[in-house]
């Protein structure tokens, strides 16, 4: 593994300073749906940390034990005692235990499925693995989940699995599916619990899905190179949502 692969190895790499010289798929949904917000830091959101804490508790058990995971037995984070402990710990955000406690039963549900572990775990597998490669002349970065031998896996949670098919468009998992099969030269496969109802579900993506995430990709292209690249011809404050309804 190279230098700048190991570097964007570690999270605070890969989402700090030296992860940002690199477009990914979540720039995608910026410059798709917010432009002028593109590169500008956003404060860590309770999804994003129980998603974080989901797939550390998955892949890499040994760094649960992290601050960046430690609970508040609060019942909401409007509380006194939420607020004191928030502030007494020096943390943006902390989850509460009622919502690792949830978490913690898809995590169970996922590893005890013996299909769903045999998979995950499969000996050979490897977790977190970051790419770069240069698509439409710019730089793109990403981390698989898993690698397997025929195919990358990436786990994700669902408030309702019966919609995934439709979410998954929405969060623009169809450009992820895209990109990360750039990346890695294998297809990708959706691994999805429901949070709520412990189901389970496998979702493998179709022609259509990944010619949709291409398009987006496409488009986010378009964007950048209009307002942010070295030879872009406009300022970002002159930035117009063009759409047919």
């Amino acid at each position: 593994m190279d230098k700048d692969l190991k570097l964007l190895k570690e999270d605070i790499h890969y989402y700090g300073k030296f992860g940002k010289q690199f477009l990914s798929n979540s720039d995608i949904i910026t410059l798709l749906n917010d432009p002028k917000n593109f590169r500008i830091d956003k404060p860590m959101t309770k999804a994003m940390l129980i998603g974080r804490y989901f797939h550390t508790a998955m892949l890499e058990p040994e760094k649960v034990d992290s601050v960046e995971y430690w609970v508040i037995d609060a019942s909401s984070r409007n509380t006194k005692r939420y607020k004191e402990e928030l502030q007494h710990y020096k943390r943006p955000l902390m989850m509460l235990a009622k919502e690792k406690d949830e978490i913690n039963k898809a995590i169970d549900t996922m590893k005890t499925n013996l299909e769903f572990h045999d998979a995950i775990y499969d000996e050979g597998n490897e977790f977190e693995v970051p790419a770069i490669k240069e698509l439409f002349d710019l730089k793109w970065k990403g981390k698989a989940d898993i690698v397997a031998n025929d195919c990358l896996i990436d786990l994700k949670t669902t408030s309702n699995i019966k919609d995934f098919k439709y979410s998954a468009r929405k969060y623009n998992y169809d450009s992820q599916a895209y990109l990360y099969q750039q990346f890695f030269d294998k297809p990708l496969v959706f691994y999805v619990v429901d949070k709520l109802t412990l189901e389970l579900g496998i979702f493998e993506p179709s022609d259509n899905f990944l010619n949709n995430g291409k398009e987006k990709v496409e488009k986010a292209v378009e964007v950048y190179n209009k307002f942010f690249s070295e030879d872009a011809e406009e300022n970002i404050e002159n930035y117009i949502i063009k759409e047919l309804l």
